[in-house]
């Protein structure tokens, strides 16, 4: 037989994946296993969205969409949201696409700027999928290491330091998986000065932005000057409004580059399910006090964890500021964190995911979910008290 593709065989399979999965192949074999590694939120999607698919279904909205690239009324949801909530003004017409999913609507960002080659750089302490779709586009991952000390602090001399003639593209996350970072606007201009001063486009990941806790508010960098002709932002529904599996997500950005990412979109997954474009604008345009709801609890799981995990000794967990992910590290032990992954997994039944994966900055960390029940969030401090001290 011939050799297979060496480029997608170079790919790493995803860590959070793998770990959600072996927590969940152990509780089916009858193991009391907490499941803290992956990122579905443990709500139910909010029931007016769910009766809009419905309808949608029973009206006849199983064929293609039209067009393909989203259906009229929710590429102008998207856009009249855009503007309200984010300062980034697009044409629905010629400026939007929606995917199946956050995820797809990032590759299509980058396969529509790179070149083979085009470096891209990506904030460190980074979600696990970022550096392997940079290389399936043909680019080249450059990590922007931030550091725990400083609670993964951005500064735009911490860009340009990683700055080449082949940079393109830089990936900014905020509210940010795994750390739960929300970039100040202090940060945030700091990060269009870097990116406008090595013309590099931004491929701005805001699938969190909704939960962000405290009063806080998100920028996003697309609204700031100078900016708009450079910056992809990719949104979706899955964690503000609990839709994981309804797959849904959006692009926006400058019309040439979206002329480009239809274009994509068109030759490769043709489309998201229609039924779920009439449910993402029963979602956007509905009452949002679902979303309200589940970022309150969110917050108040937050505020419960890290009050006890810092409680325990041998652990210390910095709070917070948006997301539902903590990123605790363990300073007392030898163990790096594949291996305090696993023996947390093995002596305390709980699954996190480790920070290695998240790159070089993450290790010594252990990212948890608080996408779940607080009674199981409450079983899960009670068993790492246990096995803290031998850790």
């Amino acid at each position: 037989m011939k050799e297979l593709s060496q480029l997608v065989s170079s790919i790493p399979a995803s860590v959070t994946l793998a770990v959600n999965d072996k927590a969940k192949a152990l509780q089916a074999a009858g193991h009391d296993v907490i499941a803290l590694a992956g990122g579905d939120p443990d709500f139910d999607t909010p029931s007016h969205i769910v009766e809009a698919a419905f309808t949608a279904i029973k009206n006849g909205a199983t064929h293609y969409p039209a067009p393909m690239k989203g259906i009229p009324s929710l590429l102008e949801a998207i856009a009249d949201k855009m503007a309200r909530e984010n300062g980034i003004h697009v044409n629905p017409d010629t400026d939007v696409v929606v995917t199946p999913g956050g995820k797809w609507a990032l590759y299509l960002a980058l396969a529509s700027v790179l070149n083979p080659g085009d470096e891209v750089l990506y904030l460190e302490p980074v979600w696990v999928s970022y550096p392997p779709m940079i290389t399936l586009a043909g680019g080249r991952p450059v990590p922007v290491r931030l550091s725990a000390t400083n609670n993964f602090h951005i500064t735009a001399d911490l860009i340009r330091a990683q700055v080449t003639p082949r940079t393109k593209a830089i990936m900014v996350n905020s509210p940010c998986n795994p750390t739960g970072r929300v970039f100040t606007r202090e940060e945030m201009e700091a990060i269009a000065e870097a990116a406008q001063e090595a013309d590099l486009y931004v491929i701005a990941d805001e699938i969190y932005e909704k939960l962000v806790f405290d009063g806080r508010s998100h920028i996003s960098i697309g609204s700031l000057p100078g900016m708009a002709e450079r910056t992809l932002t990719v949104n979706g529904l899955s964690k503000s409004y609990a839709m994981t599996g309804w797959r849904l997500g959006w692009l926006v950005g400058p019309t040439p580059i979206l002329k480009i990412a239809i274009r994509m979109n068109s030759q490769t997954v043709s489309s998201a399910a229609n039924f779920t474009m009439h449910a993402a604008v029963a979602a956007l345009t509905g009452p949002q006090d679902c979303v309200i709801e589940m970022r309150n609890s969110y917050q108040a799981r937050r505020d419960f964890m890290v009050k006890a995990l810092n409680e325990i000794e041998g652990v210390s967990c910095r709070t917070i500021e948006g997301t539902f992910y903590l990123f605790p590290s363990f300073p007392n032990s030898s163990k790096n964190s594949l291996e305090l992954a696993e023996a947390l997994l093995e002596q305390a039944g709980i699954a996190g995911t480790p920070g290695i994966a998240f790159g070089e900055s993450g290790e010594g960390h252990v990212r948890f979910s608080i996408a779940t029940a607080m009674s199981e969030l409450e079983r899960a401090v009670e068993r790492l008290a246990k096995v803290a001290p031998t850790l």
